[in-house]
């Protein structure tokens, strides 16, 4: 029996206690074979997890990035378009039908009197755009083109008007072209063959 006033031997820990550990001067033991098994799966799974990031990263980045580029290209694409159908629907010229006329706004039938070409080839002439075709019994008759205006043969035109309209495609009832409209053509076009 132990006397409890006598210094006692290291005694066993007791069943139960604990026991601690001074981390200034306690030295660590090295890892067991499987613990640095461990070790070393888990930081080549994180290694792993942190490619994989990387690599899903760079995707989304690319994707991003064509997107982009694709609204981008759209965008530009959808811009000229519109340029391009604006710039035709002004460009584009205007279709007249242009009526001979008599001095007095009597529509005739032959489109013929208001060509410059006829009427130079049959004794006639132009003068500030009108044509004088001679008349059986003496004298001149004059025609010239009304530009827009209405009318049945033998009636006066009505509306429309006298002066030729640039960049405007001119052709007359029977289909004669009095002038070709649009840009790099100029207002004489092809088969020109009227006063103004």
């Amino acid at each position: 029996m132990t006397d409890d006033n006598t210094p006692n031997e290291e005694q066993p820990p007791r069943r139960g206690s604990m026991r601690f550990q001074d981390a200034g001067s306690t030295t660590p033991r090295e890892p067991t074979l499987a613990e640095r098994r461990a070790r070393r799966k888990a930081l080549a799974e994180e290694e792993q997890r942190r490619e994989e990031a990387e690599r899903a990263q760079a995707e989304a980045e690319r994707k991003a990035e064509t997107r982009r580029k694709v609204l981008i290209g759209s965008g530009v694409t959808v811009g000229l378009v519109g340029l391009v159908a604006g710039w035709y629907l002004v460009a584009a010229p205007d279709n007249v039908e242009a009526l001979c006329t008599t001095e007095d706004g009597t529509v005739v039938e032959n489109d013929q009197y208001c060509d410059e070409n006829y009427v130079n080839n049959n004794g006639g002439y132009v003068s500030g755009g009108f044509m004088f075709l001679p008349l059986p019994g003496g004298g001149f008759q004059q025609y010239r083109y009304n530009y827009g205006g209405t009318g049945a043969v033998g009636s006066t035109v009505s509306g429309g008007s006298y002066t030729k309209p640039a960049n405007a495609n001119i052709t007359t009832k029977s289909g004669t072209t009095v002038q070709r409209g649009g840009f790099g053509i100029n207002s004489g076009g092809f088969g020109k063959s009227g006063g103004s």
